[in-house]
Formats: structure tokens, C-alpha cells, sequence
């Protein structure tokens, strides 16, 4: 008897085995391939990862399709994962003889989102501080975190696709690509902004420039300059 429309069991060892040697076979070609590697039972561990991937379980939209990514993710089948501005590509290994590519879009964040933030942000800069060293206040978490209105992306803001057979509205390859965006979130925070289109530069220098305001009102001086964007990222080192 044969399988029929079901497809013979492979274990997680040859899944493995097989994600190693196709990766292989892309560095000979692209010395510039980054892999997301897991280390543990974890698929994230900082607050942005883990932020972004409750964000995404959230979503009734998401919740029932997005887990069938992290078995793919675990098992190191996300060869490659590249984060731009609004765009990630992917390579991820699967059932076929050749990886699938993976491209997601996120939108911008909107204007308007983004001032609320700035406004209160600015008047935190031990916020910001933390922030940029890749910590997290929380003073800052609600305001963040806030569904639909923060500063993590909606479904309806986030479009994929994948050039896999796999017809579903999210297969595994396009799930565990958005998983290990979260895995790179831990890795660099700052990527997250990139991804959103967010200038970062500007909320710490908004909130520098309110707090030498207040402290030089308060001594009766008048601000003698404006940090520079060189100044801001020497002193955050960004």
C-alpha cells in the first residue's frame, strides 16, 4: 500500500542532517548567508523576541497556523534570514530537494503612532538609554506592546509569500521565517526599528534634547548647541 496524499515520515535527525547540507551548498555560493540558530529549547529569550512572537500568537489571524513554524525553526531549517527596511527574505529548507524562498512585507509604522511614542518617550531618557543597549523599560512595555496601536505589526499589516507548493494561507517555511525574525530580534534590537522604518536617531536625540532643556532651565542657562546625529551615535554607540 503507498502513501497515498501523505508524505513519508522523516525524522528530525535527517531533517537536520539535510538543513546542514543544503546550507552548505548555499555558502559555497554566498559567503553572506546567515543561518538563524537556536541555542536551547527556546525560540527567543529577550524581551523583543519574545515580544514579537507573542505579538504574532495574538492574532486569532495567526494563532492556529504560526506554530507549525517553530518545529522548522528548532530544527534549523531556516537557512537564511536577511531583515531591510519594511522587507525580509528567507531561505528555508523543507520536504523538497531544493530550499524555499520565503519574502515577507511589514508596512511602516504610521506617523501617528510613531509621534504618540516619541511624545512620551522623550520624557524618559533612562528609557531610551536602556533601550538602545538592548534592554527594555518597563515604563515603556504597555505603551509598546499596546495591540493594534503599539509598535509591533498587525496581521493586515504583514504580507508574505513562498515559493513552495504548500497553498495554505501560511505554510511552515513562511511561519518559522517570521519566528526567526523574533530570534533575530534578540541578537540586535535595533534590527526591529530597521524593520519598522523607525528612526531610532531621532527619539534619542528628542530625548536628549529634552533633558539638557530641563537641566539647563533649571541652572537659568539657555542651550549653548544641538547634539549632532554623529554625537548621538558615538555616545550610544549605533
Amino acid at each position: 500500500m503507498g502513501w497515498g496524499y501523505y508524505p513519508a515520515y522523516i525524522s528530525v535527525a535527517q531533517k537536520k542532517a539535510d538543513a546542514e547540507k543544503a546550507l552548505a551548498k548555499l555558502k559555497k555560493k554566498n559567503k553572506n548567508i546567515r543561518p538563524v540558530v537556536i541555542e536551547g529549547t527556546k525560540v527567543a529569550k529577550t524581551w523583543w523576541g519574545i515580544a514579537w512572537n507573542k505579538n504574532l500568537e495574538s492574532y486569532a489571524d495567526y494563532s492556529n497556523r504560526i506554530g507549525r513554524g517553530r518545529a522548522y525553526l528548532k530544527s534549523g531549517m531556516v537557512l537564511d534570514l536577511q531583515i531591510d527596511s519594511e522587507k525580509v527574505t528567507a531561505i528555508v529548507a523543507g520536504s523538497g530537494r531544493k530550499p524555499y524562498n520565503v519574502d515577507i512585507t511589514i508596512k511602516s509604522l504610521a506617523p501617528e503612532t510613531w509621534q504618540k511614542i516619541t511624545d512620551t518617550c522623550g520624557r524618559s531618557f533612562s528609557g531610551i538609554e536602556q533601550l538602545t543597549n538592548g534592554k527594555f523599560p518597563k515604563e515603556l512595555e504597555s505603551l509598546f506592546t499596546q495591540k493594534g496601536k503599539g509598535l509591533f505589526p498587525s496581521p493586515k499589516e504583514i504580507n508574505f509569500d513562498c515559493d513552495c507548493p504548500d497553498r495554505a494561507g501560511m505554510c511552515k517555511h513562511v511561519a518559522a521565517a517570521l519566528y526567526g525574525i523574533g530570534t533575530r530580534f534578540d541578537e540586535d534590537p535595533t534590527l526591529f526599528f530597521k524593520l519598522r522604518n523607525i528612526e531610532i536617531e531621532a527619539l534619542i536625540k528628542r530625548s536628549i534634547d529634552d533633558k539638557m532643556e530641563s537641566m539647563l532651565k533649571n541652572s537659568d542657562c539657555k542651550i549653548g548647541r544641538v547634539l549632532e546625529d554623529a554625537d548621538i551615535g558615538e555616545l550610544f554607540g549605533i
